[in-house]
């Protein structure tokens, strides 16, 4: 297959209401969507990055940079014969994982499509539904995130997660065990302390916790080490594994007991896939971590999910916990059982509402 045409949209949506990690606040999301077409069929793929590069490096003006100058051109006119050959394609790009995964994405829709199959059996997924969490970020009160997790909960969330930072961590995780002893809660810190925290990081191991996501550096992983033999919880890394590699580090040196895959931070599908394998053949779970995306970046992770190791609830919220109204005509939704149901139809299985896509544009760029 040749790729023939690669759009570029660059889109801005506003969410329901502001998401606050430990980096900062978040009112809207800019990001880029790929629109890709070749020998009469039309893929789709989005890169999940953000304004500001407090999350990664890279920021939306810095993929559609690395896009339009460098990824673009590599494909464009290449007779692909399998989308696993992005990897070693884009390698001479170093790092920029954000940039190469909207291409890639696009590139498997295409691939699924022209075969006849959906996203998610294409990557060997087994499941028909992934169980899905909610994901609250920091709050000025205390009742309002106690009224936010009731909601959640009431509408049928398998687990919940908040963000945390120091000031905000024991003594809201506590409030939060008062009134929820047993719901499944997972904490993510987004890299907000240091290995001199250990005492109060291990406070954390009194309430039951699933996880503590990233409690240190954003791109360490010894250190990890160091503080997973100190607390009972269990660590899980976000930021620090960005390839297999680290991922294969990661576990080699005992730094963490679980791991957050999201393809968006490692360079696509194909490394997201050979991350879930080498956790499985660890006996490591995982979990699909997310990034605010819109219906088509949450189509791709929903896929995603659907592989076997894939064990723990994953932030694929419905797309209404961010978003009015979705780019896809099908909005993902929640059912009954807490969970969301993985596309059967061909590719990511949604269609995209092009009219409403383009009311958001804020620059288009076209490529043959």
């Amino acid at each position: 297959m040749k790729i023939e045409r690669v759009e570029l949209y660059n889109i801005k949506m506003p969410l329901v209401e502001p998401f606050h990690p430990s980096h900062g606040k978040m009112e809207d999301r800019d990001f880029i969507i790929v629109k890709m077409m070749g020998e009469g069929v039309v893929g789709w793929g989005e890169t999940a990055s953000q304004s500001t590069p407090y999350y990664v490096y890279e920021t939306t003006k810095t993929c559609w940079h690395i896009q339009c100058d460098f990824l673009i051109p590599l494909l464009l006119e290449k007779d692909i014969s399998d989308p696993k050959e992005l990897v070693s394609w884009f390698a001479p790009v170093r790092g920029h994982n954000m940039a190469k995964t909207g291409l890639e994405q696009a590139v498997w829709d295409l691939w699924a499509k022209s075969k006849g199959q959906s996203m998610a059996e294409m990557l060997g997924g087994t499941r028909d539904r992934v169980d899905s969490g909610v994901s609250i970020g920091i709050l000025d009160d205390l009742e309002h995130l106690l009224k936010r997790m009731t909601g959640y909960l009431k509408e049928g969330y398998r687990r919940v997660k908040i963000k945390i930072k120091p000031g905000y961590d024991v003594e809201v995780v506590k409030e939060i065990r008062r009134f929820f002893p047993k719901v499944p809660l997972m904490v993510d810190a987004n890299s907000s302390y240091t290995l001199n925290e250990v005492d109060r990081l291990r406070l954390l191991d009194d309430f039951n916790l699933i996880m503590i996501e990233q409690p240190l550096g954003y791109d360490d992983i010894w250190e990890h080490a160091k503080l997973q033999k100190q607390i009972k919880t269990a660590i899980c890394l976000d930021e620090s594994i960005t390839t297999p590699e680290h991922a294969r580090w990661a576990l080699e040196w005992e730094s963490c007991r679980i791991i957050n895959v999201k393809a968006a931070r490692v360079g696509g599908l194909t490394q997201a896939v050979r991350i879930h394998d080498l956790c499985q053949e660890r006996r490591i779970p995982v979990w699909c971590g997310g990034l605010l995306e819109s219906g088509i970046g949450r189509a791709h992770n929903v896929a995603l999910a659907s592989l076997p190791n894939f064990s723990l609830p994953g932030d694929i919220s419905a797309s209404n916990r961010y978003f009015q109204r979705d780019i896809v005509i099908q909005p993902f939704e929640l059912n009954a059982d807490g969970t969301i149901s993985v596309p059967r139809g061909i590719g990511i299985g949604v269609d995209v509402d092009e009219p409403f896509l383009n009311s958001l544009v804020i620059r288009h760029e076209t490529f043959h």
